[in-house]
């Protein structure tokens, strides 16, 4: 198993010191997420050969390996020019994953267009409609999995609230159906109760496709009748979660972690909080303890 920290909180961090950082907090590997110097949110990666041998000679210096890429990029916009674009940043992300012996890249299923072209909670205003978007979710897979195929890459999906696909089930189902062995689940703990309302459950239903695991905690925004959270206008369409520290929030831990031993799941833990960049590096180091903590409790002990 890999236990990696997704650095976000830690974006203003040089690129070449982030080795250094990630190995003081005491992680081997990082999940190299969105940053403005690298492969930035939905754009051409900002990746030149000196910037990426210099960040290999970092990676090396402190004996941190990535795990993985995160790009972000509108592979399930409707909008076929923005669907083009991301299928060409794809198609240069995974040759720099390539050059960086990285294995495994992950992303999510997409919102489709850009927000102001109207998204899958927008439907009526922006013409973009859930099913519109997962077909170009598909289109642009038919094109990119045999390349991640030919280049021996695995590339693990995650369902986020306010994707074209939300809930866990749906998710699952598509991945199976694409029936590729380097394409796998990736289980957000934070949008578990978006995913549904039985973890174990979803765990097990997702075994024969979960690779990779984001960990941070959540409030179930479900509960206290809907009234967890107040938004106004009622009725609203917003989204809520959060990502914090493992024991702020309501997910039960023992049983994510225990359900995961039980199915034998060896692949990616990330560490992803993002909600305390005031504390990063406490709360960075926070997960890391007690990420191993539960691995020692339920995986080492059996």
């Amino acid at each position: 198993m890999k236990i990696a920290l997704d650095p976000f909180m830690h974006r203003h961090v040089p690129l070449n010191d982030l080795p250094r950082l990630a190995a003081d907090l005491g992680y081997e590997y990082i999940e190299l997420s969105p940053r403005a110097d690298f492969l930035d949110w939905f754009v051409h990666p900002r990746v030149y050969p000196e910037r990426l041998q210099a960040f290999k000679k970092a990676l090396k210096a402190h004996d941190v390996k990535l795990s993985s890429l995160l790009p972000m990029y509108r592979w399930a916009s409707p909008h076929e020019e923005e669907r083009q674009a991301a299928v060409k940043y794809w198609k240069k992300a995974i040759e720099i994953a390539v050059e960086l012996e990285v294995d495994t890249m992950n992303s999510e299923f997409g919102r489709g267009p850009h927000p102001e072209r109207g998204s899958c909670s927008s439907c009526c205003q922006g013409g973009a409609t859930t099913e519109s978007s997962e077909a170009s979710w598909w289109r642009s897979m038919e094109e990119l999995v045999p390349i991640f195929e030919r280049e021996g890459i695995q590339l693990n999906i995650e369902p986020h609230p306010d994707d074209f696909v939300e809930t866990l089930h749906p998710a699952v189902d598509m991945i199976r159906t694409i029936n590729s062995p380097n394409v796998k689940f990736l289980y957000c703990a934070p949008h578990t109760f978006h995913f549904g309302d039985d973890m174990e459950q979803m765990i097990r239903d997702s075994a024969p496709v979960l690779a990779h695991v984001h960990v941070a905690d959540t409030f179930n925004h479900k509960a206290s009748s809907g009234l967890r959270y107040i938004i106004n206008p009622p009725g609203s369409t917003a989204r809520i979660h959060q990502h914090l520290d493992i024991g702020q929030g309501e997910v039960d831990w023992d049983l994510f972690f225990k359900t995961l031993a039980d199915v034998g799941f060896d692949g990616i833990m990330t560490a992803c909080v993002f909600a305390w960049e005031e504390r990063a590096e406490e709360s960075s180091r926070f997960m890391r303890e007690e990420i191993q903590r539960y691995v020692d409790k339920y995986w080492n002990n059996k």
